[in-house]
């Protein structure tokens, strides 16, 4: 009986329980729909109050956004000079910004700043001034870039928004397909260009550690085709400036990679028929890599002899220049296994028919460093050298030349008169063999001119 009069409760004691369940979702369900409306109106609001308050410098860089060329004649000057406002102005409004850009204008002003900056450039004016340097008064610029009033600003604003804005946000809007465009911007002709894109790729690479491998990859790639496919390119000299400043920092001991990159990128560099045009920067790069790494000398100095010219004066003085520094590197085990090779070289430019390479070989032996090395490893070095001094001193054509042979030779038979001696001897037995050769030869050639005159008297 008492389970009878139980059983018709229990199941309206769990409906009761369902329906308020469900009144409490739907209340929650409708509550939430009402958060989602409210959300959405205000976003809707906030983007409209936004572009309300930005109107103005959104509309400055949808204007700076067009481009002009300065070659057509259909655009109009005063359009231009309104973008030249609007470009300072909208440079101005970043400098004095106190807080970082919102994503609602960094977007625009990256876009405007690609379009304005990543362009085709012209092909090189002339060939062989494409990889010259040219002189830093504006006024004698042989190729100057039309539309500079307006990039020089534009290059300003990327700068400034670099620096101020937070790595990990720019990163959204400056990525790797970004730095390549600007990469390719090293190879306009107009050195004011160069310098403001060097001076923002090289913030770039110190502020964005997260890059670096890529940009040092990408920069070796451009390396890499000059040397081997194009030997032509504008802003070699600005990548390694570049370069000087990341070799600076690196850590002792030098990782592989680095020492790689010494070998296969800046020695090669040497090889160019153009190297002039960024030989300074490229002395520096590797001088410093010796000053981290000295026991590197020895096999620099090899490998740059390897480059040496054979017909181009002005690139033997500057590698002449630039050996005199690599060798304060080096200590005497290192010049000892170089000191033939070394001096064979040597010996070719102080006898050459170049007033200035000869007197530059000869300034050579006024080193102290260089001479207190090449008197303790005699046995290799006089051989290749007193031959040349020789016949210095008897065939150059140049009066103060033969003079500074005199000054070598003296020098050298101090060291060790006993060997410069018997070099003598071997060069005076050498000619004597060379004159026996020569009279036999003649002797040969008499016996058959008679023969043939001989045998055509018969015939």
């Amino acid at each position: 009986m008492g389970a009878e009069k139980n059983s018709p409760k229990t199941p309206t004691k769990k409906r009761s329980t369902t329906l308020q369940y469900l009144f409490n979702l739907e209340a929650k369900n409708n509550g939430n729909k009402n958060n989602i409306t409210t959300s959405l109106s205000r976003f809707t609001t906030d983007e409209s109050s936004f572009e309300v308050e930005n109107e103005e410098l959104l509309s400055m860089i949808s204007y700076c956004t067009c481009v002009f060329t300065f070659n057509d004649p259909a655009e109009s000057p005063s359009q231009q000079d309104l973008k030249k406002i609007k470009l300072i102005q909208l440079l101005s409004t970043i400098k004095s910004s106190p807080m970082p850009l919102d994503r609602r204008i960094m977007s625009p002003l990256v876009s405007m700043l690609s379009t304005n900056l990543f362009r085709p450039l012209p092909p090189p004016s002339n060939a062989s001034h494409a990889t010259a340097e040219f002189p830093d008064d504006e006024d004698m610029l042989t190729v100057p870039t039309p539309a500079w009033p307006h990039l020089q600003i534009v290059y300003d604003i990327l700068l400034r928004l670099v620096l101020n804005s937070d790595p990990k946000t720019l990163r959204f809007y400056i990525d790797q397909p970004f730095l390549l465009n600007l990469l390719n911007l090293f190879q306009s002709e107009d050195p004011r260009e160069r310098e403001s894109v060097k001076n923002v790729f090289h913030r770039i690479y110190t502020k964005f550690q997260f890059y670096r491998s890529f940009m040092r990859k990408a920069m070796n790639d451009v390396f890499f085709h000059f040397v081997y496919e194009t030997d032509r390119h504008c802003g070699v000299g600005d990548l390694l400036e570049i370069w000087g400043s990341i070799i600076n920092g690196f850590s002792m001991p030098l990782k592989e990679e680095h020492k790689q990159f010494l070998l296969k990128v800046l020695i090669p560099l040497h090889k160019p028929r153009c190297v002039q045009a960024y030989h300074r920067q490229l002395a520096y790069c590797v001088s410093q890599f010796l000053q981290k790494e000295p026991l590197l000398g020895g096999i620099v100095v090899k490998e740059i002899l390897r480059y040496w010219p054979i017909t181009n004066c002005q690139k033997e003085l500057l590698l002449l220049g630039e050996l005199e520094d690599l060798l304060e590197n080096i200590d005497q085990e290192q010049f000892r296994k170089l000191a033939r090779p070394l001096c064979t070289v040597m010996a070719k430019c102080l006898s050459s028919c170049n007033l200035q390479v000869a007197e530059r070989a000869l300034f050579f032996w006024n080193n102290e460093y260089f001479a207190k090395m090449a008197s303790q490893a005699t046995e290799d070095v006089f051989p290749v050298v007193v031959e040349r001094i020789e016949k210095n001193l008897k065939l150059h054509w140049c009066r103060s030349v033969r003079e500074l042979t005199a000054n070598v030779k003296s020098m050298l038979e101090e060291m060790d008169p006993f060997l410069y001696y018997k070099c003598l001897e071997e060069l005076k037995q050498q000619e004597s063999r060379a004159g026996h050769e020569d009279l036999n030869r003649k002797k040969r050639w008499e016996r058959l001119e008679l023969a043939a005159a001989k045998s055509a008297s018969h015939s």
